[in-house]
């Protein structure tokens, strides 16, 4: 499977025009925009939740490794 050339995407703008019309084809770019952007908006809020654990995670091992370097010093 390839990725879609010039004739198949025009295919597919025509059909869009001829089931939804003209007018309401702007309605549809908007609404798709903004799923798209509401998407990549929770997608990025994810990732740096995740990282912020993974970050936390790894200061409180460094910091237990420290504590029990110290006790063991003692």
């Amino acid at each position: 499977m390839g990725s879609l050339g010039i004739g198949e995407i025009i295919l597919i703008l025509v059909i869009f025009l001829l089931l939804f019309g003209a007018k309401r084809l702007p309605e549809f770019a908007r609404s798709l925009g903004k799923s798209l952007k509401e998407f990549k908006k929770a997608t990025s809020d994810i990732t740096s939740e995740i990282d912020e654990a993974v970050n936390s995670k790894q200061i409180d091992e460094k910091k237990s490794k420290t504590e029990v370097s110290k006790d063991s010093e003692k």
